[in-house]
């Protein structure tokens, strides 16, 4: 007779589940509170859906905090297998100029979801929509919408993490968790906007503008890319990899110092160089004529330093290097892109069942793991579904 699996949540981690188990063996559910699979899955391919990213897989799993969690089970499931399943369903992908991988133009979001759901259907996987689930019963049985009890063989939770809350994504499940006696964190904003209190002369001329080409560091990483001047601060991807650095220092000192490199194609001595060299004599024609930099640049420095640093070729190198700026908090939760915290990963095993409640197991955003945005959240989400079914079909 096939064992009975439940699936609590209908995200990317659980339609990839799914997808791989067994239908020799398995009798498969998916609860979704949704009237349908994938809310947040298509939301996230709405400014062009980046599946994953096609960085070498040593450096692709160093990209996570912390990088030993998922670090077997992204090896198990690559970025390269996950392109290669796709292909296998009728999803061939292209790597981007930054590196990022997308469906083949005219492939939408709507279009790898129901590939997807197409593979769901071949395996038999049924499908219960508007499913709230509320909790465990005495017998640890799930209970729905306060009341309809289902008993499973398996149960695995993919409930997500807590932004996006018109996704269905609401984190609502975290009190239930901690009744039940396991361990959890808050939520907390990750890749999202950092607060920076911008002088309002600047702000008036730059709000919208984007900083190109630049790298900041934070701690002892740096992260190069682009971001966006917002009457709030900034955001864009060279600012959301810090994410883990950033929380760690608002957390300590209530504040974080970020250091932006406006030209780190150039050293220090070459910016130096061409400073002295040029027969300009006029700081701001030399600065965009010799180094190229625009005028938000210019602006970023003219607000941050004195007068009498700007005229010092020297301390203007420098500034130029290392700008510094201080953060003093982040976006809402529900405006990040992601979030950290959930159930705490000293709760799960290796094949992420939970330590208390033997056969329910946890996987997806739902964990307390962090990663940037360029197709790192999706992957390992990929990556988790498929090393649970490689477990659970070996059972």
């Amino acid at each position: 007779m096939k064992k009975t699996i439940s699936i609590i949540g209908g995200g990317a981690a659980a339609i990839t589940l799914a997808a791989f188990l067994n239908k020799q063996k398995f009798e498969v559910t998916i609860f979704e509170k949704n009237k349908a699979l994938g809310r947040k899955f298509l939301v996230a391919g709405k400014g062009g859906f980046n599946l994953t990213h096609s960085e070498q897989i040593e450096s692709f799993i160093e990209r996570y905090t912390p990088s030993s969690f998922l670090k077997e089970v992204l090896l198990k499931f690559t970025n390269n297998d996950l392109r290669d399943w796709l292909y296998s369903i009728g999803i061939p992908t292209y790597v981007g100029s930054s590196k990022r991988v997308y469906p083949k133009e005219g492939i939408k979001p709507i279009l790898v979801l129901k590939a997807i759901q197409t593979v769901l259907k071949e395996n038999g996987v049924k499908i219960d929509y508007n499913k709230i689930w509320t909790g465990w019963d005495i017998s640890n049985n799930l209970v729905f919408n306060n009341k309809e009890q289902v008993k499973s063989d398996y149960t695995i939770f993919a409930l997500g993490g807590g932004s996006w809350k018109v996704t269905g994504s609401d984190g609502n499940w975290l009190p239930i968790f901690e009744k039940k006696g396991v361990n959890t964190i808050p939520f907390q904003a990750s890749n999202c906007a950092y607060n920076i209190e911008w002088e309002n002369d600047f702000i008036l001329k730059h709000a919208g503008a984007p900083l190109k080409n630049i790298s900041i560091t934070c701690l002892n990483k740096k992260q190069k890319g682009e971001v966006v001047i917002t009457q709030f601060g900034l955001e864009g991807n060279a600012i959301y990899a810090l994410s883990p650095e950033i929380r760690s220092e608002l957390k300590k000192q209530q504040k974080a110092i970020i250091f932006i490199d406006l030209k780190p194609t150039l050293s220090y001595e070459a910016i130096l160089i061409k400073l002295k060299k040029s027969n300009s004599k006029k700081i701001t024609e030399l600065l965009k004529r010799e180094l190229k930099l625009s005028s938000v640049q210019i602006g970023l420095l003219k607000t941050c330093i004195s007068k009498e640093d700007f005229l010092t070729i020297n301390t203007l190198a420098q500034k130029i290097k290392s700008l510094p700026f201080n953060i003093i908090n982040s976006a809402e939760l529900d405006e990040s892109i992601s979030t950290v915290g959930g159930i705490c990963l000293s709760e799960i095993d290796l094949n992420y069942q939970l330590n208390t409640i033997k056969n329910n197991y946890c996987i997806g955003e739902m964990l307390d793991w962090d990663a940037p945005t360029g197709g790192y959240l999706l992957q390992a989400c990929f990556s988790m579904g498929f090393g649970l079914a490689q477990h659970l079909n070996a059972k």
